[in-house]
């Protein structure tokens, strides 16, 4: 770990709400990198005294306090600017990252194209299977975690279809030179869903994502609001309708396939779970999405080869465990698929 004086080439922005466990963890592993960082930790106005302790076990990291609870985006962009270096790195609280995640990010950005605006690394969760590889996009704008759940990723994951868009938010690196030119994370999202947008608007600006079939940090997830808690499946859906109304979804060619998965995610989820959360977090999202300057969508990027049962499909763990069974060129059901950017 560096100091903000240091030459460190990354600066690492890790967003706090408490769970002094889990932070700590997250900053010994990166007091741990082999390759210097520089760390900033933003407090988002915590419940507890984890701030405090920051403070006290780690003086070599920048403090950063919220004065007002602002949410994930908010907190990432705090910390991105008050740094300087060439590379970010957004990493969640509840990640352990591996100490060659720095390393291996730059020596990646340094082998790429100038005009690579980010690296989608492989994340795992505790028990060692893949968390994320990765988010890819349909038609529709809708986003989707690669290879969630599989136990280990094929040979030539990096390569399938669906094909890659950005990284996933809990370990997503950055060119800092992309972020200047296509802007930060929209602080209208508080949480689920940013990373997605900032994808699209890095897509449209012409950079790309490059994947790294490697596992560079290993992740709890929900650890702020809670796996498939109301919380999180409101906050998920707001960041959905909201990025409906922004790139003006409804008003392209493929509205009625829109609106048609959206009648079918949201009804399953009011008949099957009782459940009203994901119709309160859609209407909120597209109530602030109104008076936002529509957006241009991007023309490379997106996964035109996804099909709206296929989207269904991709919900579920059990679609990227059937991709990994199937042939290289094939989709979960032994279908031949061309990826399609």
């Amino acid at each position: 770990m560096s100091t903000t004086g240091g030459t460190a080439r990354i600066d690492v922005v890790v967003p706090v709400y408490g769970g002094w466990a889990h932070v700590e963890e997250c900053l010994r592993s990166l007091r741990a990198q082999t390759s210097p960082v520089n760390v900033f930790v933003v407090d988002d106005v915590s419940p507890d005294d984890t701030p405090d302790r920051v403070a006290r076990e780690f003086p070599e990291v920048t403090l950063l306090r919220n004065r007002v609870n602002s949410g994930f985006a908010t907190s990432c962009n705090h910390g991105i600017r008050a740094g300087a270096a060439p590379y970010v790195v957004l990493l969640n609280s509840d990640v352990i990252a591996e100490p060659s995640m720095a390393a291996d990010l730059l020596a990646t950005f340094d082998a790429a194209d100038e005009r690579t605006g980010s690296v989608s690394p492989v994340l795992s969760d505790r028990e060692g299977n893949v968390d994320a590889f990765g988010t890819c996009a349909d038609v529709t704008l809708a986003g989707y975690v690669r290879w969630h759940g599989v136990s280990s990723l094929p040979a030539d994951a990096a390569r399938r279809a669906p094909v890659n868009l950005g990284p996933y938010g809990a370990l997503a690196a950055y060119r800092r030179a992309a972020l200047d030119d296509v802007g930060l994370l929209d602080e209208n999202i508080f949480m689920y869903g940013e990373e997605l947008e900032l994808s699209l608007r890095l897509a449209a600006g012409g950079w790309t994502s490059l994947p790294l079939p490697r596992v560079l940090g290993s992740h709890i997830g929900g650890a702020s609001a809670g796996v498939e808690s109301p919380r999180q499946r409101y906050l998920s859906a707001f960041g959905r309708a909201y990025t409906l109304r922004v790139y003006d979804v409804l008003r392209s060619r493929h509205a009625a396939r829109t609106v048609l998965t959206e009648l079918v995610v949201v009804g399953a989820r009011l008949v099957l779970r009782r459940d009203v959360a994901s119709l309160r977090g859609r209407v909120a999202g597209w109530r602030a999405g109104r008076g936002v300057p529509h957006r241009r969508r991007p023309s490379t990027g997106l996964d035109r080869g996804i099909t709206f049962t296929q989207s269904l499909r991709m919900r579920g763990d059990g679609f990227w465990q059937g991709l990994a069974a199937a042939p290289s060129g094939t989709d979960g059901d032994g279908r031949s698929v061309t990826p399609q950017a």
